[in-house]
Order: C-alpha cells, then sequence, then structure tokens
C-alpha cells in the first residue's frame, strides 16, 4: 500500500482529484479524470472528486465516471453550483472546506495529495502548482517552472536548445508583432517553407493547430490558433516519424525512467495530423505501435534524449517527450508535455504498459511520488 511517513497508522491516504478547469481543454481533463478515478484502488485511497467549471468555481463533483466520458456528440462538463470547496490550512492539515450561501461552512476533511488532471492554461501551466505551493499541499506531477516552460512552446523550446537536444525550425509570434506588423510575419513565416504548423503557444491536445502549405491559408490559421492564445508558436513541417517517449520520475535520487518509445500512425481520410479528433473522439483514427520500429540503438537514444527534456525543464512526476524521427536516423524533439493525457486513448499509460507497468501501478506510482517528495524548494 502506498504510505507517507507522517499519515496515521492503518489511514489510507486522502487523494484530491482535481479537473475541469477554464482552458479549451476542459473536456479532455473531465475524460481524463474519468479514466485516473476508475482505475484507482478504492481499497488504497480516499478519492475526493472536484471538478472547476469554466468559471472557476470549484466544486464537490460527482464521483459516478460515466457522467465524465467522451463522445462526439456530448462533451463532458463540469456545471457550476451554488456550493463552493476550497482548500484551507487549518490546524497544520490541509482541509476541504464547502460553503453555501446563508450557510456554515462544511467541512470535508483533510487531503494528503492533490492529483490536478488539468491541461492547458491556468492548470498545466504553473498556475495550479502555484496555488497548492503556497497552501503547502503535496500534488502529482511538475512543480511551478516546469509546468509553465512545459506548457509554452516558445520558451520549451529555448530551454531544449540550451540542454543540446534538436529542435526544429520556427518562428515564435506576439500578439503585438501580428498587430503591427502582419507582412513582417509572412515573410518570416515564407523563409521557414512550406508546409507549417501553426500552432497557439500555450495550448494543448492539439486545439487551434492548423497546417499550412502556402501563404494563402497563413492568415486564416494564424486567427483560428489566436483563439485559444495570443502568442504562437509557426513552425516548419519535418518529414519524419512521430515518435513518443513516456518518463517517470525516479525514486530519490535516481534517474528519470523511461517506458519504451511508441509511434502514432493516423489513418487516412480527414486527418492531416494527430488532431483532436483523432486523439480523443474518433475510434480507429489513430495507433500506438509500442515498441516502435526502430534500431535498438535508436531506441536507447530516444530514452536517453527523453530523460535529457525531463531534466532540462525540470520535470516531476511525469512527462511524455515527443520527437521526429527522420529518414536519415536523426531525433528532433518537438515537445514535452508535464500533464499528458490518462484517456483510454492516452499515448502515456498506453506506453507504460506495454513496457511493463499497468495502469492502476502507475497512478499508485505518482501518488507515491508525490506524498514522499518535500514540498517548497527543492
Amino acid at each position: 500500500m502506498v504510505t507517507e511517513q507522517n499519515l496515521p497508522a492503518g489511514r489510507r491516504p486522502r487523494v484530491a482529484v482535481l479537473f475541469g478547469g477554464r482552458s479549451s481543454e476542459h473536456a479532455v481533463s473531465c475524460v481524463t479524470a474519468a479514466g485516473v478515478m476508475g482505475a484507482m484502488d478504492k481499497s488504497k485511497y480516499d478519492v475526493v472528486p472536484i471538478g472547476i467549471a469554466k468559471s472557476g468555481q470549484w466544486v464537490l463533483a460527482a464521483g459516478d465516471t460515466s457522467q465524465w466520458s467522451l463522445s462526439a456528440a456530448a462533451l463532458p462538463e463540469v456545471p457550476p453550483s451554488d456550493k463552493t470547496v476550497t482548500l484551507a490550512e487549518i490546524g497544520g492539515e490541509h482541509q476541504l472546506i464547502v460553503t453555501a450561501p446563508n450557510a456554515v461552512p462544511q467541512e470535508l476533511g483533510s487531503v494528503d495529495v492533490v492529483f490536478p488532471l488539468l491541461h492547458g492554461p491556468f492548470g498545466e501551466d504553473g498556475t495550479i502548482q502555484g496555488l497548492l505551493e503556497l497552501s503547502d499541499t503535496r500534488y502529482v506531477g511538475a512543480g511551478v517552472l516546469a509546468s509553465a516552460v512545459g506548457m509554452d512552446k516558445h520558451y520549451m523550446k529555448v530551454v531544449f536548445e540550451a540542454a543540446g537536444l534538436t529542435v526544429g525550425p520556427y518562428i515564435a509570434v506576439t500578439d503585438r508583432e501580428w498587430l503591427t506588423d502582419a507582412d513582417g510575419v509572412r515573410k518570416r513565416v515564407d523563409k521557414l517553407g512550406f508546409p507549417v504548423f501553426v500552432k497557439p503557444a500555450r495550448a494543448g491536445s492539439s486545439m487551434g493547430i492548423s497546417k499550412v502549405d502556402s501563404l494563402d491559408g497563413l492568415d486564416s490559421a494564424i486567427e483560428e490558433a489566436r483563439r485559444h492564445d495570443l502568442k504562437l508558436v509557426i513552425e516548419a513541417g519535418i518529414s519524419g516519424r512521430e515518435i513518443e517517449c513516456a518518463v517517470l520520475q525516479g525514486r530519490g535520487t535516481d534517474a528519470p525512467r523511461t517506458s519504451m518509445p511508441g509511434e502514432i500512425a493516423v489513418s487516412a481520410g480527414e486527418h492531416q495530423f494527430y488532431d483532436f479528433a483523432a486523439k480523443y473522439v474518433e475510434d480507429g483514427a489513430a495507433a500506438l505501435s509500442c515498441p516502435a520500429d526502430m534500431p535498438e540503438e535508436a531506441i536507447s537514444r530516444v530514452r536517453e534524449l527523453a530523460a535529457v527534456a525531463f531534466d532540462a525543464v525540470g520535470a516531476e512526476g511525469l512527462s511524455r517527450v515527443d520527437f521526429f524521427y527522420t529518414p536519415s536516423g536523426e531525433l528532433i524533439i518537438n515537445e514535452i508535455n508535464t500533464m499528458p493525457g490518462f484517456t483510454p486513448k492516452s499515448m502515456y499509460p498506453q506506453m507504460w504498459a506495454a513496457s511493463g507497468l499497468s495502469y492502476s501501478e502507475l497512478i499508485d506510482e505518482l501518488i507515491h511520488l508525490a506524498l514522499t517528495r518535500k514540498t517548497g524548494l527543492r
């Protein structure tokens, strides 16, 4: 059983599963939470589901995981409530408090660790991590800086380059640059060569991403990406296979652990790349091959570089690192995701399962790492 030395003997760790959130990835977060809560061993943990509505309100959510399933017809959403949940430190313990108009606040009990299954801004970008740090609460996953760097595709690339990793050609475009010098942006993009991928700098789950084959389609792609983030990253297209590797923090002073690399295959049809529908909605739109069909030395190199990327941003807990494997054998890092999805279709748990670590064992390990690490500066 996962324990931590300061827990009273015989008491199960109390885990607050935090999901939903204010970002455009609200529905994906709900589905991730459904997968995690469904796999958690209730004999080991006291699970408290906390939803964050799109308004930012924290509410006590339903524990019925079927409510948070994903379908093409209806995306799950945390509904607002007249009762609000807050996390407060009372008497040295982290207490969940429920408040409602004209009612006495109700204590739900202490929390040992928070599992923040939030994707995108206001959850995966260091904001929720900062809140938990301020309250001295243990939590699963990367800290403030690593989360912020991992969320921002521009500064992520800057850090990767500083660590000696190979990054593909790209430009970053700020809101001011686009509004004051759109022609200059177009010229910079033209120098990259087509096709390019236009991406919001701080969004995930393929939200707002467009493949552009000529200048004619650039402006509309930029405006689509700007609906998700006013800062953009525009990347030159790279001819190569998409290879992913799951990373898990080592125990104590041990080095990060890496899974066997996996490869994404997107079926022919409407999907020009690994987009939102292929990831989460359409059955059979994408498949994972793990281990990827690569030479042994290339597999070893992927795992080595994934650990380098994990350490470069200062990640903790978990991350998924994505590469392009070119026909010449070069590995170009694409990105790191410090809170990868845990949906039934998500690649992170699938790669660990293929590497010998089951979904429930993976969750156990992540909670153990959170319970045993220090709070504050570390």
